[in-house]
């Protein structure tokens, strides 16, 4: 293969306990009981909106857009905080860059919280490409930010593969032509029907990835 895409949460890094956290900040701004980090994990990969409707599914919309708001505000203060490579990362990392394979991250999250958080876990030197949520008009599951991924690491799509713990992931990294992989250690849920995914490789660990390089 010519080259590795990864989503970056739920898939390169668990970034679940600060969102988690800025999400109970806000609750706690409008006067509600905080939320479980281990019931609000497997929605972590969905956006904040998304997270503020798991905690509290009986809101208004509007409420629960407010909440979103302060949600982000609070995120962008405790970013990178808590939040880790999974196990396994760093050693899949390290072959590819001893293998001189370069690897970057399409994400449907916000440059302005992806790029420091890379910068905080150390990997904005390693990472060859950002595609972030505002770089392109439509995220993923659409094609769009995978094939400006694929320019920007100089490869053709059919040769390189992706990385995903979501449904959308899978679907975009079909509809860009690229090798799809699930990322099994992510923010799975148990309501989930990876069997209908378009998965080419299930992997149970990162590192399990270096056997299909």
């Amino acid at each position: 293969m010519g080259g590795v895409l990864f989503d970056l949460d739920g898939t390169l890094v668990d970034t679940a306990p600060d969102l988690v956290a800025a999400l109970n900040l806000a609750l706690a701004d409008f006067g509600f009981s905080r939320a479980d980090l281990d019931s609000m994990r497997p929605v972590a990969s969905h956006g904040s909106l998304a997270l503020v409707k798991a905690a509290k599914p009986d809101l208004d919309e509007d409420v629960a857009i407010q909440i979103q708001q302060a949600l982000l505000a609070h995120y962008g203060k405790v970013n990178g905080t808590e939040a880790k490579l999974f196990p396994g990362i760093n050693l899949l990392l390290e072959h590819l860059e001893s293998r001189h394979i370069p690897w970057g991250i399409v994400t449907n999250k916000a440059a302005r919280y992806a790029r420091p958080l890379l910068d905080r876990l150390g990997l904005a030197h390693q990472c060859s490409t950002l595609i972030s949520g505002d770089t392109v008009t439509r995220g993923k599951p659409d094609a769009a930010p995978m094939l400006l991924g694929a320019s920007h690491l100089g490869r053709h799509t059919e040769h390189l593969l992706y990385l995903g713990d979501a449904k959308r992931d899978m679907e975009a990294a079909r509809n860009a032509g690229m090798v799809s992989v699930l990322a099994s250690w992510g923010y799975l849920s148990s309501l989930d029907e990876a069997h209908d995914w378009p998965i080419d490789i299930h992997l149970k660990r990162p590192q399990d990835l270096i056997a299909h390089l």
